[in-house]
């Protein structure tokens, strides 16, 4: 549906649902705009009128992602507390990734709004390099900067042993965060 027709209101969104729904990966909101012939900003103006609906999309790092009923998979979850410097962003996920755990998220705890977090959702070292290539062509400031240097992630992975050698890594690295 891309080129020059234009896709419009009601039946945008519909299509917008359908790409996200049938994507393996996620599509970032300059493919979204490109394949619906409008400006990014009605991208971003769709996404919010369908996540008021609950229409269960999510904006990732990587682009958006329409979260679908998954089978049911024994999945490991921690929150872990980290610290490092921005240069060593890449040097924590890629420890991460490679113990085949995935960053689901950040969260920082700020002063005035309290817990901020950021979706990330990385699973491998291409995602690693993609988010950080991102924060560098965007200028974005990374949310541990507000906190100067600590964060949380949540982790997932297929097995506790998974998260164990992940963070058992971290911590030889120095980036696993404790107060001593």
């Amino acid at each position: 549906m891309s080129g020059d027709k234009k896709l419009l209101g009601e039946q945008r969104r519909e299509t917008i649902i359908k790409w996200l729904k049938e994507s393996p990966t996620p599509i970032i909101g300059e493919e979204l705009s490109r394949r619906a012939n409008v400006s990014r900003q009605v991208i971003v103006q769709d996404i919010s009128l369908l996540k008021a609906k609950n229409e269960p999309i999510v904006a990732t790092s990587q682009g958006y992602i329409y979260l679908q009923e998954q089978p049911k998979q024994e999945n490991f979850t921690r929150i872990i507390a980290c610290k490092h410097t921005s240069e060593e962003t890449a040097k924590e996920l890629n420890i991460l990734v490679d113990h085949g755990v995935t960053v689901r998220d950040v969260i920082v705890e700020h002063p005035v709004y309290g817990d901020i977090t950021g979706s990330l959702m990385i699973k491998n070292r291409f995602e690693v390099k993609r988010f950080v290539e991102r924060v560098t062509e965007t200028k974005a400031t990374l949310l541990s900067l507000l906190t100067n240097g600590v964060h949380l992630h949540t982790i997932e992975a297929d097995s506790i042993e998974k998260i164990n050698a992940a963070c058992e890594a971290l911590r030889e690295e120095n980036i696993l965060f404790s107060d001593q």
